[in-house]
């Protein structure tokens, strides 16, 4: 069974720091070939959307509200992703989840079939 479990979430003030990380369960990128992982988050009343992915060779994606912000990042012996946030915003206040696919040509915000259940992040003004 596969699980994916987030964690590192918390609550912080605006211009602080967290680091989300997620474990990765039952699948490996080694043996099942997850090639592409990604973080999406989603606000009260707002849709899901992608914040950063990475991908073949470590290719990586991030959305334009946290470009320069944030860092995707992954350790394959150890199953895991994680996601660095600095500098964050009360905008960027959402509950965070981690994904992955083993179908990946290209990292992208579509195809992801494991999902975690998200850590929330709330940052204060």
């Amino acid at each position: 069974q596969v699980r994916l479990v987030e964690s590192g979430g918390g609550s912080v003030q605006a211009g602080g720091s967290l680091r989300l990380s997620c474990g990765v369960f039952g699948v490996s990128y080694f043996i099942d070939g997850i090639r592409c992982m990604g973080w999406f988050r989603q606000a009260p009343g707002k849709e899901r959307e992608g914040v950063a992915a990475i991908g073949l060779e470590d290719s990586t994606l991030y959305a334009d509200s946290v470009k320069s912000r944030f860092a995707i990042s992954r350790d394959k012996v150890k199953n895991s992703l994680y996601l660095q946030m600095n500098n964050l915003k009360p905008e960027d206040t959402a509950n965070y989840f981690c994904a992955a696919t083993p179908a990946c040509s290209s990292v992208s915000w579509i195809g992801y079939n494991y999902w975690g259940r998200g850590t929330q992040v709330t940052v204060s003004s």
